[in-house]
């Protein structure tokens, strides 16, 4: 096995940071969670940084941490605090955009990391209200469709670059049931088929599209689930590594999938869950 001496691995993180720095990161949710770690992360290799949020009073304090975090790379920062599936705020931000970065196609990772929906049953229990088509629609459109809706407004903008990489966060329940979770598992495995699409689509061009599959991380939106706090206690159970997976693990994942070479994984959805998924019984092997 050829080891580099930690001179030469540094020399090449020197070079990628060096690299990326002419070029942006686009994080859809990146407030909290998986975008907003992932965010400090590209940052600190050397990317700038768009930021699309959704956040009220209360929530900005954790905005304004990443934005410093951000700024203390010598990075750029140009963060939006609106809803990112609103149709016209994304045109007019696409727009604003294209000034900004004098129409040149900078944008080189693009991450959807949208996580609000409707957690409510599909049949009624008692005293119970159920789905409804609006909130079944909302649900699949912001979490799902709204990344093929950002991905075209960037590329008709020019803003992509060749070799990009695309980035959605999708969950185990795209392919399992969960109380409370239909819409959103629907919507999970609608955005996993997008991304095999996107995946042909911009293949010419070399960018990258994948689907990762974190595992069950203590993030705001898991706190809206139903059962949550069960969900924690068997995955830690069940992950190999004994505890739950955190955005950090995540963002790792993603800055090494945008080094050079990484185009060449594209339309697959990634395990970032350190074996949680695989794992079907809970207990002890002997």
């Amino acid at each position: 096995m050829l080891l580099l001496h930690p001179f030469l691995t540094q020399y090449f993180t020197f070079v990628d940071r060096e690299e990326n720095k002419k070029y942006w990161a686009l994080i859809l949710g990146a407030s909290s969670g998986f975008g907003g770690a992932t965010a400090m992360k590209l940052a600190e290799d050397g990317y700038n940084v768009i930021g699309v949020h959704l956040d009220r009073q209360a929530t900005m304090p954790n905005v304004e941490k990443i934005i410093d975090h951000i700024k203390s790379q010598q990075r750029e920062a140009i963060f939006y605090n609106v809803n990112a599936a609103d149709q016209f705020k994304r045109v007019e931000i696409a727009k604003e955009l294209s000034e900004k970065l004098n129409g040149q196609p900078v944008i080189k990772v693009l991450m959807h990391s949208l996580a609000f929906g409707t957690l409510k049953l599909f049949i009624p229990e008692t005293n119970e209200q159920t789905i409804t088509h609006a909130q079944m629609e909302m649900t699949l459109d912001v979490m799902a469709h709204s990344l093929v809706y950002w991905v075209q407004e960037i590329h008709l903008n020019n803003l992509l670059a060749d070799k990009g990489r695309i980035f959605a966060m999708t969950s185990s329940g795209g392919h399992t049931a969960i109380p409370y979770y239909g819409a959103v598992s629907a919507a999970k495995a609608a955005l996993e088929s997008h991304v095999r699409q996107l995946a042909i689509e911009l293949g010419q061009r070399s960018i990258s599209v994948n689907a990762i599959m974190a595992g069950v991380t203590d993030t705001p939106a898991l706190r809206k689930i139903p059962g949550n706090q069960s969900m924690i206690e068997i995955a830690k159970q069940k992950n190999p590594h004994g505890r739950l997976t955190t955005p950090e693990d995540v963002a790792k994942v993603i800055s090494l999938l945008c080094r050079d070479g990484g185009e060449w994984i594209s339309g697959g959805l990634i395990h970032a869950d350190g074996g949680e998924d695989i794992v079907s019984f809970v207990g002890k092997s002997k």
